[in-house]
């Protein structure tokens, strides 16, 4: 299962009988998320430009999805207590009522197949992304919850990847990052300016304090998303995790 993608150095790990129900209730599940990953490519670019609303790679993403069926459902679930007898239980108020928003969703025959994409958020979002699978899960809502995320090996090389950036745009000064609408924060200019007047050459400074900042161990990535399941968050819905490797990164 996702053969073509493990070739490629993503991380995959399906967990309480995932890999069982996409290879006998969902194949075309599969066919579906290696259609939209196996082609994604990410310009270095991507990865410097400013902030300020849903990542480029996530936009793309979501509209291969869309084409492929997967849509942004709300769903709601509700419950009313009632006894034998009861007729007017159904025209009063639910006892109990959960709703969640799901961005990708496709109901298949089998069963129905929810998915978020994590690309660069806080990591507490895992949390709520995992308990909404758990519950939708245990209603009955939803067969199989998916996170797609940063893997380990992007997670780990994100500074290598920035610095050979540096390198083949000559990064020297704040000015050259002008194009790609970096504008420091008062904190980040001074952070690197100590470090260049510490001897860091300002290359190396602006890596440090930007990988630090905008992708650091608070945000979404695969060793999060992986110690929250270790610690049993979303159990037992079945879950399939991915990680996106460095090697989708164009520099």
């Amino acid at each position: 299962m996702f053969e073509e993608l493990t070739r490629k150095k993503f991380d995959v790990l399906p967990l309480h009988h995932a890999e069982a129900i996409l290879k006998h209730d969902m194949p075309q599940a599969i066919a579906d998320i290696e259609a939209v990953l196996n082609g994604l490519e990410v310009p270095i670019e991507e990865l410097v430009r400013s902030g300020g609303g849903e990542a480029l790679l996530t936009q793309r993403n979501r509209r291969l999805l869309a084409e492929l069926g997967w849509r942004k459902q709300n769903v709601t679930v509700n419950k009313f207590v009632a006894f034998s007898g009861d007729d007017e239980a159904q025209k009063r108020e639910p006892s109990q009522s959960l709703s969640h928003e799901i961005d990708h969703v496709k109901v298949f025959e089998a069963g129905v197949f929810a998915l978020e994409i994590e690309w660069n958020n806080k990591d507490p979002f895992f949390d709520r992304d995992l308990e909404s699978f758990k519950r939708l899960h245990a209603e009955g809502a939803i067969s199989i919850g998916c996170i797609i995320t940063r893997g380990q090996s992007l997670q780990a090389n994100i500074r290598n990847l920035l610095r050979s950036f540096t390198t083949r745009e000559s990064i020297t000064k704040f000015d050259d990052l002008e194009p790609y609408d970096y504008a420091p924060t008062r904190r980040q200019r001074n952070l690197i300016e100590q470090r260049t007047a510490r001897g860091a050459s300002f290359a190396d400074a602006w890596v440090e304090v930007f990988a630090s900042d905008k992708f650091g161990e608070a945000t979404t990535h695969w060793r999060k998303l992986k110690d929250r399941v270790e610690r049993g968050v979303g159990n037992p819905c079945p879950l399939l995790l991915i990680g996106i490797p460095d090697g989708v990164v164009k520099v």
